[in-house]
């Protein structure tokens, strides 16, 4: 009964203290209906199907990839378009309950576009942001990839955040972040935790203003131009003494034969255990003398050797030669022509443009999508939030994934463990508490 209890409260705390959150422009708990706001790509590459499931000891419902080695498109379309340009905040939970291998976890947020359909999604449909989790091989990072239309030319080209963080690939549940504000900076967290944070002008790949001057493509390395900055001095001579043909390795003229070495014994003998009148019954069925000689019975280790230091004739054994020096080559002095390392010229740019405010450039949120390939199952996505306000996406991580995230390493699911921002919301928003 204490237990029981104590998770009605927890509930009960979770959908009271949702109600005290900041307001988001679109929030998906995947709860009942969820199906009427999703639709499916209608493109036969997407055959994955996801299910409503809820994790184990969690009464918490999220969206769950039930087979593994399946593309999935799946499309919710927003009321309203979310402009980027008075700050853009993302954020959705992960957990990968069978853990992550090979495959895409990430969301795609998809560019407002008039004549978008839901049921038209293609990995090729134009999006704002793609952001969260790919592993596979090589590839272990957290994606923020940005979609800028150049303001000079209308050419869209995607910018790749620089060293991302690694994704988080236990089996717990993950919170991921994305904090883009008007000012040009930007915040990748995890869990609440700043683990990338910076300039979009400065830390995507490519940037977002190209470089004012370029290389000429016109220009090219003279044909006396020198870029050897060493070569061998011409008034060098190699030493009298020198000797190149000296071996690198000689004799131990100092090294004795061990005493009791079998001079007279010969390494190997012949297999004993195969009688001379038997040894034609060893020859392999096809063995013919004129083709392959003439067989020899099986050879073994002589037991002698075994015994004793050493078997056959001795020999010294090698040292290396102190009077080794190899090949002779002149040494290396500085080149008197040398130029320095070629470079071509620089001409301005004409693609060059400035673009202060790039966040008008990315295009308006018009939906979100999971568009993944994965070659795992049992990935599942849960409150998936798009705001223009940091503080929706703290609100929602304090009230919905703090919890779930102490239940899940042990932590007792009762009303005084909770949060203080969690208890401090009870107050206004959970009057029917049980008794």
């Amino acid at each position: 009964m204490v237990a029981g209890r104590a998770g009605a409260l927890l509930i009960v705390a979770l959908v009271g203290a949702a109600a005290c959150v900041a307001s988001a422009e679109f929030f998906e708990d995947f709860s009942s209906g969820w199906e009427n706001r999703w639709a499916y790509s209608a493109d036969d590459k997407y055959s994955g199907r996801f299910v409503a499931d809820t994790p184990e000891g969690w009464p918490d419902a999220g969206l769950k990839v039930p087979e593994k080695a399946k593309h999935y498109g799946l499309t919710a379309k927003l009321d309203t378009p979310v402009d980027p340009a008075k700050g853009l905040v993302l954020q959705y939970e992960l957990k990968l309950t069978d853990g992550l291998t090979c495959g895409g976890a990430y969301l795609k947020f998809l560019t407002e576009t008039a004549d978008f359909d839901p049921a038209e999604l293609t990995d090729g449909t134009p999006y704002t942001v793609m952001f969260g989790p790919d592993k596979c091989g090589g590839t272990n990072k957290v994606h923020l990839i940005l979609k800028h239309k150049s303001p000079k030319t209308g050419e869209i080209e995607e910018k790749h955040l620089k060293s991302p963080p690694m994704v988080e690939s236990d089996k717990g549940t993950h919170v991921y972040t994305v904090v883009i504000k008007p000012d040009n900076t930007y915040a990748l967290l995890i869990d609440g935790e700043e683990k990338k944070a910076g300039s979009i002008l400065e830390d995507f790949d490519p940037a977002v203003n190209p470089p004012e001057e370029i290389d000429d493509p016109e220009d090219s390395k003279p044909d006396d131009w020198v870029d050897l900055p060493k070569i061998a001095d011409p008034e060098a001579t190699k030493p009298d003494d020198w000797d190149e043909d000296a071996p690198r390795m000689i004799e131990d003229d100092e090294a004795e034969k061990p005493e009791g070495w079998l001079d007279d014994e010969a390494a190997e003998i012949d297999d004993p255990g195969t009688p001379e009148p038997l040894i034609l019954h060893y020859l392999p069925e096809d063995w013919d003398d004129e083709e392959d000689g003439e067989w020899e019975a099986p050879k073994i280790t002589n037991p002698k050797c075994k015994e004793g230091p050493g078997c056959g004739e001795w020999k010294r054994p090698q040292k290396s030669n102190p009077d080794y020096k190899g090949k002779w080559a002149a040494p290396l002095i500085d080149n008197p022509e040398y130029k320095g390392v070629w470079k071509p010229r620089k001409i301005a740019n004409p693609d060059y443009f400035l673009d202060e405010s790039p966040l008008a450039n990315i295009g308006k949120v018009g939906g979100v999508a999971i568009e993944i390939w994965t070659m795992d199952e049992g990935y599942l996505f849960d409150n998936v939030l798009i705001a223009n306000d940091a503080a929706a996406a703290t609100a929602k991580r304090d009230t919905l994934w703090a919890p779930k995230k102490e239940a899940e390493v042990g932590c007792a699911p009762v009303l005084l463990a909770l949060p203080t921002s969690l208890t401090a919301c009870l107050c206004c928003a959970c009057p029917l508490l049980p008794a």
